[in-house]
């Protein structure tokens, strides 16, 4: 007679394929491979990129999927040949979930433009579940002092504006201008106005001036009622302008604000173009970037960073059991400013 062994299952919100929306099921609860640690989920951000699994905007992705790459837990197991984590440390997982280590990029030491980078939730499971695998190199050491919902959202939006306005090549003084008041542009305002910068942020609507203000801006321009351009010559021109509202128009008429040897730095994501005269850059030696991704390096700056001047996402919870819930808010674009999945 034989008897039945128990196995061990876990709660998860799983798009089944393309389109189908998040649904919650029972999975078996995975033991790590060699390299791979497995990750108590605590909270995991809902991101707007999260969009390509669930809708299936990149080909290739494998169905059934768990999406989520703003994770914050801790180290539940430890697989083969892991000996820089321990059982119970407090670990996070970004969007960078992992390098080849062998790509001509890699080989340079710039993992984030890995070749064959691998993501949460689309190259492996991600965290809108409550145990999740992870390589090691993906991994982010969360701060005593931050919990796990303030981390969260700092692992995907908050690295991303600290790592792209470290590197824009401003200095403390100079005009900074953060371009959309959401879930990238509020955590912006905050880093600029910690790094010492002047920041102008750029919204459409008088009602966002007093939280642009309280969120450390020095000037609000209300783009519907101002030209932004204008405005920010009027302030001496832009040393950088960090794009993070997806709005082609909006970017076209803003390059008219830079500065002599200003930046345009994209984050946010869009896919109509940008219409620049090739004489607006030439005239004054401006620039148009786009901002291509961060290493767990970066991350663990930007989580002390923010640990230390007291950076933090405005965020709205919902629990793991409501993810299409909180999907869809966030895909509505009435969050203020970031939705996290609490286990």
């Amino acid at each position: 007679m034989t008897t039945a062994v128990a196995v061990a299952t876990m709660k998860a919100a799983q798009v089944t394929a393309a389109g189908a929306g998040l649904k919650i099921v029972e999975l078996e609860i995975p033991d790590p491979g060699p390299g791979q640690v497995r990750i108590k989920v605590q909270a995991c951000g809902v991101c707007r990129s999260d969009a390509i699994i669930v809708e299936g905007r990149r080909p290739g992705i494998p169905y059934p999927r768990v999406p989520g790459h703003e994770v914050a837990g801790v180290v539940d197991a430890l697989g083969t040949g892991v000996a820089e984590w321990r059982k119970g440390q407090r670990v996070g997982v970004g969007w960078h979930g992992g390098h080849d280590g062998t790509c001509s990029e890699c080989r340079r030491g710039d993992f984030r433009l890995c070749r064959n980078e691998k993501n949460p939730g689309i190259s492996y499971d991600g965290g809108y579940q409550e145990y999740m695998l992870a390589p090691v190199e993906a991994l982010v050491s969360i701060p005593d002092s931050l919990s796990d919902i303030d981390a969260a959202p700092l692992l995907c939006a908050g690295v991303a504006t600290f790592q792209a306005l470290r590197r824009a090549g401003a200095l403390p003084g100079d005009l900074v201008v953060v371009q959309g008041i959401g879930g990238l542009g509020h955590l912006g305002i905050q880093f600029a106005n910690k790094f010492g910068y002047k920041v102008a942020a750029v919204g459409r609507g008088s009602q966002i001036e007093s939280l642009a203000m309280k969120l450390g801006a020095d000037v609000y321009i209300d783009s519907k009622v101002k030209n932004p351009a204008e405005e920010l010559q009027k302030l001496g021109g832009a040393r950088v302008i960090i794009a993070t509202a997806p709005d082609s128009k909006a970017l076209t008429e803003l390059i008219g604000g830079l500065g002599p040897n200003g930046k345009l730095l994209l984050i946010g994501v869009t896919s109509d173009p940008i219409e620049v005269a090739p004489l607006q850059l030439i005239r004054g030696g401006k620039t148009i970037e786009g901002w291509a991704g961060v290493t767990p390096a970066d991350s663990d700056d930007a989580l002390r960073f923010a640990e230390l001047r007291g950076v933090r996402a405005m965020i709205e919870t919902y629990p793991l059991e409501n993810a299409a819930e909180a999907y869809a808010r966030m895909m509505s674009g009435n969050a203020e400013f970031r939705v996290v999945l609490t286990m």
